[in-house]
């Protein structure tokens, strides 16, 4: 299937690994001029040598820090003087310490609202002016299963993940007559770094072994697999495409089954 984003102009956050760098794979291989960034430079820049390798035009690597608003600028600014205006943009960040609500103080919660919450909005805020202008534009947020189905330990990623899907359920009815949609892919444990944290953390809180823990985690799984950041990375290639013109305002659980609930 031809998505219909060839030349499109896209910036994924946290790109250089992961959930993030299967997104921009995926958009690079469908002909999108993608722009990569992450705050580690050197794995930022081995990262868009390998999506290069593979894709019709080479990604622009940008490293910055989506939480310092200075950098949202410089990040959005050299896509448009490289590429120019973002047609499509994926927003996507690691998550917040793992721990109870009870274990975080005020200044976790705040630095959680900061990395979870208003960076996305700052670089939806930016990238939108220029959407409306062309009527046509694709934002997708990696969230987590938290926004759906509490998880135990991810208070804070529930919490401000769950605030962003409300924030654009609203800006997807305002920017809709726009030819533009916004969406949010739920991830549960895929094949990533931050799982294999989340459940070394585990690890050192319960004294089992992380194999252990491991295997329970599996086990509990529809599919009895992690599911791999490509199989996420095509579900938002599709959602930034011609084809998904009529889905907006959704959140898609990726989990292979495992949410309990309908909807």
């Amino acid at each position: 299937m031809d998505l219909g984003i060839a030349g499109r102009v896209a910036i994924v956050g946290a790109s250089s690994k992961g959930l993030g760098y299967a997104c921009a794979e995926a958009l690079a291989r469908e002909g999108g001029r993608v722009v990569m960034c992450a705050r580690g430079e050197a794995d930022l820049r081995a990262a868009a040598a390998r999506v290069a390798a593979e894709a019709p035009t080479p990604p622009l690597a940008v490293p910055a820090d989506l939480t310092q608003v200075g950098d949202i600028e410089r990040l959005v600014a050299a896509t448009e003087a490289h590429f120019g205006p973002p047609d499509i943009l994926v927003t996507n960040i690691g998550g917040p310490p793992p721990g109870a609500w009870s274990e975080h103080d005020d200044a976790a919660y705040l630095a959680a609202c900061e990395r979870l919450l208003l960076h996305p909005l700052r670089l939806i805020r930016r990238c939108l002016p220029a959407m409306r202008a062309r009527r046509w534009g694709r934002i997708v947020n990696i969230t987590s299963l938290a926004v759906r189905e509490p998880m135990p330990g991810l208070v804070l990623s529930g919490i401000f993940r769950t605030g962003l899907v409300s924030l654009c359920k609203a800006i997807a009815t305002e920017v809709a007559p726009d030819g533009i949609t916004v969406n949010n892919v739920a991830p549960g444990y895929f094949e990533t770094d931050r799982a294999r944290q989340l459940l070394q953390d585990q690890a050192e809180r319960t004294g089992r072994s992380v194999d252990e823990l491991r295997e329970e985690a599996v086990a509990a799984m529809p599919m009895r697999r992690y599911p791999q950041p490509a199989e996420l990375g095509s579900v938002v290639a599709f959602l930034c495409s011609e084809q998904a013109s009529v889905v907006s305002g959704t959140t898609l659980p990726l989990d292979g089954g495992a949410m309990r609930g309908l909807f």
